[in-house]
């Protein structure tokens, strides 16, 4: 199973990441939500400091480009495996700086990897 961080993650069920959260836990992988605004989802609490994880595989964006700025040096830090952009958060400058430290990018809709078996 795949480690991944939630970056935007929201307690509003309307939100895809808050759909995210929980698909990829129903799909056993181990969910680090991190959000602007504390709440919960799927049972986990979303952080809102920018929490050290480990063993990340996976940064899964919810955050539009615009703001991503403010989040680049966390997220390459974490050393990631790859960086999902979801659909709205593709951002060239960031899979460029990713790519530079041999970060996989990959622009796609976490909900239909999961749905299709290809997470």
């Amino acid at each position: 199973m795949k480690k991944t961080l939630v970056l935007g993650a929201s307690d509003n069920p309307a939100r895809y990441s808050f759909r995210a959260a929980h698909m990829l836990k129903n799909h056993g992988h181990e969910v680090v939500p991190v959000g602007i605004r504390k709440g919960e989802v799927a049972g986990m609490a979303i952080r809102t400091d920018r929490p050290q994880a480990t063993d990340v595989d996976t940064v899964t964006l919810y955050v539009g480009p615009q703001n991503q700025p403010e989040w680049y040096d966390y997220i390459l830090d974490l050393k990631p495996k790859r960086i999902l952009f979801n659909p709205g958060t593709e951002n060239p400058e960031l899979e460029r700086l990713a790519q530079q430290r041999g970060i996989q990018t990959e622009e796609a809709c976490t909900l239909v990897l999961l749905s299709i078996g290809q997470y």
